[in-house]
């Protein structure tokens, strides 16, 4: 009996042995690998399986194929990408059909429940393994997922009340509560190469939002409302697997199946399942499939990610989560037709050079570990 391992776990577990952790370009949080039912021992099988295909990422090796690397790059910045700007549609272009408020609790859970269906399908399909549903670790995951509920609301309320080229460079400032946070709470201490980072992404935020002529005071309170919550989230679940054990996957299905349960009910409270069965200008074939393609989206970057790392490597995947902000923030600007000032797209491009220290300065820090 032989163990058949996926590329993306074999790749990922070959690089923690070498103590060369992968980190999340945006967040900093190190990735983890998903269970793969492919790497279990297979008992009916009289003969070995075949040997999981190693990728070499040296340029100069046979084995070496720059076209996969570049696809895995594409697929990752196009799943990030797109899924902004679908948010940032759903969350901004539809109110105007709307009696009164917004939807922006509905489109969470809306979005979650296509999540649950895809992660069930991935796992009945082979491609994924989690545990099934059980309700004390769901109880024990309930803080983190109430976290992970108010970085969704606040996400799509600061998608609703800001460009996306300014949510784009204000996400940096994440990384900064991160920093405190950890500090505060686990006494990671911050290198001064990272603590220059922070410096630049702050101040080019901050002047971004002085000088964006569609800056408000309410959306950058959900922005800012949004990055505390996000670094709320990193670093509960920083502290609760240490005592619930659960894959990526598993993750990903107790977040969104708890974030269904628990919001589901406010979206009838506060009137926004009656407020989207009253309005039927927003029952369209493309209110719907923006909204299953975002769900889906959401889902699908956990596979994109991992496909990146496994294929170029941490610091490619770093690199490539930094700059892909520049097409984000561009197509954010040309596809909402948002008027933003010389002066803004100069601190844009300040605060997103910082965000490209900070990805530099994390991937070096990791190879010192």
């Amino acid at each position: 009996e032989e163990t058949t391992l996926h590329p993306f776990t074999t790749e990922m577990t070959s690089m923690r042995r070498n103590n060369q952790d992968v980190s999340d370009p945006e967040t900093g949080k190190l990735l983890e690998v998903p269970t793969s039912p492919s790497s279990t021992v297979d008992e009916d099988e009289s003969q070995p399986p075949p040997e999981s295909p190693q990728f070499d990422k040296h340029p100069m090796s046979p084995r070496y194929s720059p076209l996969k690397a570049i696809c895995a790059c594409v697929l990752y910045c196009f799943c990030s990408v797109s899924m902004v700007l679908v948010n940032k549609s759903l969350a901004s272009s539809y109110n105007h059909l709307i009696d009164k408020g917004n939807l922006n609790f509905l489109l969470v859970v809306f979005q979650a429940v296509v999540a649950v269906i895809a992660v069930e399908f991935s796992k009945a399909m082979g491609w994924v393994e989690y545990p099934a549903f059980d309700l004390k670790t769901a109880r024990q995951w309930a803080p983190v997922n109430i976290a992970f509920c108010a970085m969704l609301f606040t996400g799509m309320a600061s998608f609703q009340h800001n460009s996306v080229p300014l949510v784009t460079v204000f996400k940096n400032i994440t990384n900064i509560f991160t920093a405190v946070g950890d500090f505060t709470c686990f006494g990671t201490k911050v290198e001064p190469l990272v603590m220059a980072a922070f410096g630049i992404m702050l101040g080019g935020a901050v002047f971004a939002a002085q000088n964006d002529l569609s800056a408000t005071f309410v959306g950058l309170f959900w922005m800012f409302a949004n990055c505390i919550s996000t670094s709320g989230y990193i670093l509960y679940m920083k502290h609760a697997t240490k005592t619930v054990k659960l894959s990526k996957f598993g993750m990903v299905f107790y977040n969104n199946v708890l974030c269904t349960l628990f919001l589901l009910p406010v979206t009838l409270c506060n009137g926004e399942m009656k407020a989207f069965l009253a309005t039927k200008a927003i029952h369209t074939n493309e209110y719907f499939l923006k909204n299953s393609f975002a769900g889906f989206v959401g889902f699908f970057l956990n596979f994109a990610s991992l496909n990146c790392v496994a294929l170029t490597g941490p610091t490619t995947y770093a690199l490539v989560g930094s700059l892909n902000k520049i097409p984000t923030a561009i197509l954010g600007w040309l596809v909402f037709n948002i008027e933003i000032t010389p002066q803004t797209w100069f601190f844009i491009g300040v605060g997103m050079s910082g965000g490209f220290l900070f990805s530099y300065a994390k991937v070096k820090s990791s190879r010192k570990k």
